[in-house]
């Protein structure tokens, strides 16, 4: 069982466990944020690599399929030597964007004090 799938198993009805589960881990957002500001225009997978570097190659395989399995980011493979895939986010993604932009924008006004905290709490 993924990691993923437990909240679905043991909450089947709760959509904020079942649906945030699998866009709130750590690398999800930052890949759902990256494609989105390449706009229209896909991208593949070694770009979005080198755009998260310190995302694994794994890892990066994981989260675009579990983004992909909900629906958040289209993945199209196209028959050439080597072959070539492109990903790109969804309309369901881009109607969930300004929730995240939101989110980072919160983030971003909060960081400084929020380190403060973690400082005064860690002495």
């Amino acid at each position: 069982m993924k990691r993923t799938d437990t909240d679905a198993v043991l909450y089947p009805g709760c959509p904020i466990r079942n649906i945030l589960s699998r866009f709130c881990d750590k690398w999800s957002l930052l890949v759902l944020h990256t494609l989105h500001c390449n706009g229209e225009a896909p991208l593949r997978f070694k770009e979005l690599q080198r755009r998260i570097p310190d995302i694994s190659q794994k890892m990066l395989t994981v989260t675009l399929r579990t983004l992909e399995e909900d629906g958040y980011v289209k993945r199209t493979v196209y028959a050439e030597v080597p072959p070539r895939v492109e990903y790109r986010l969804t309309e369901r993604a881009e109607s969930l964007y300004p929730c995240l932009s939101a989110l980072c924008d919160w983030a971003v006004e909060n960081f400084e004090a929020i380190m403060r905290e973690r400082g005064k709490a860690a002495e």
